[in-house]
C-alpha cells in the first residue's frame, strides 16, 4: 500500500508540473498598482455559469473593444465580456497601443455587427457612445441594458502624443468605472450569495 501511495503521489506531482509549465499570455496586468491575473483577448471558456455582457459602441473600433478587454482582464473568473458596434469598421491601433501599455491584447480582436451577436443571451448590454444608445435602444435576448457614454478618442485631431494621450485617458475611465460598477455588484452577489448559505 505504501508503494501504491508514492507512486500516486509522484505521478500527481510531475503533472503539477507539468501544468505549472504552461505558459499564460501576456505580463501580469497592474490597475491601480494591484496584481491581477493575465488575460489574452480572444481566450473564452465557454463557461455558461459566468455572465455575459456585451459593451457596444458605433464602430467596435476603440471604447467597446477596450471594455471588453479590461472586464475580462479584471473579472473574467465571473464574468464573460464581448463587444460588438453598430456600423463596425475595424479596431483603432491607437486602442491596441494603450491597451497593451496595461499588458491586455486587444490585437486579435475583429470588429463585430450587433447582428453576428443576435441569438446570443446576454445578462447585460452596455451601450457606450450615445450614438449606439439611439441605434440600440434595446438588444434582443438582455437580461438588463444599462447606457454609459465615453467620449470617442477617434474624433479628437492632433498629433500622436495627443492622440495617445487622449486614448490612455479613455481608457481609465472605462477602467475605473468597470472597477466600480462591477466591483460594486460583486459585493452585492457576494452579500446575497453569504445570506444564502446562512
Amino acid at each position: 500500500m505504501k508503494n501504491v501511495d508514492s507512486d500516486i503521489k509522484r505521478r500527481n506531482g510531475q503533472k503539477n508540473a507539468r501544468n505549472g509549465a504552461k505558459k499564460i499570455g501576456p505580463a501580469t496586468l497592474r490597475l491601480r498598482n494591484t496584481p491581477l491575473k493575465p488575460y489574452k483577448s480572444g481566450t473564452k471558456g465557454g463557461n455558461r455559469l459566468k455572465k455575459r455582457v456585451l459593451f457596444i459602441c458605433t464602430n467596435n473600433s476603440a471604447r467597446s473593444q477596450m471594455a471588453e478587454g479590461i472586464l475580462n482582464a479584471l473579472y473574467g473568473d465571473k464574468y464573460e465580456a464581448y463587444s460588438a458596434g453598430t456600423d463596425p469598421t475595424e479596431i483603432n491601433p491607437y486602442a491596441v497601443k494603450v491597451m497593451a501599455e496595461i499588458g491586455i491584447d486587444i490585437s486579435k480582436n475583429q470588429s463585430k455587427s450587433i447582428e453576428d451577436l443576435r441569438g446570443l443571451k446576454f445578462d447585460l448590454v452596455v451601450t457606450v457612445c450615445d450614438r449606439a444608445k439611439e441605434r440600440c435602444p434595446f438588444f434582443p435576448g438582455a437580461t438588463e441594458q444599462i447606457h454609459k457614454s465615453f467620449r470617442d478618442p477617434a474624433n479628437l485631431k492632433g498629433s500622436e502624443k495627443e492622440l495617445l494621450a487622449e486614448f490612455r485617458q479613455v481608457r481609465d475611465e472605462i477602467r475605473d468605472w468597470i472597477i466600480e460598477y462591477f466591483g460594486e455588484r460583486e459585493s452585492i452577489e457576494s452579500g446575497k450569495d453569504n445570506l444564502s448559505t446562512k
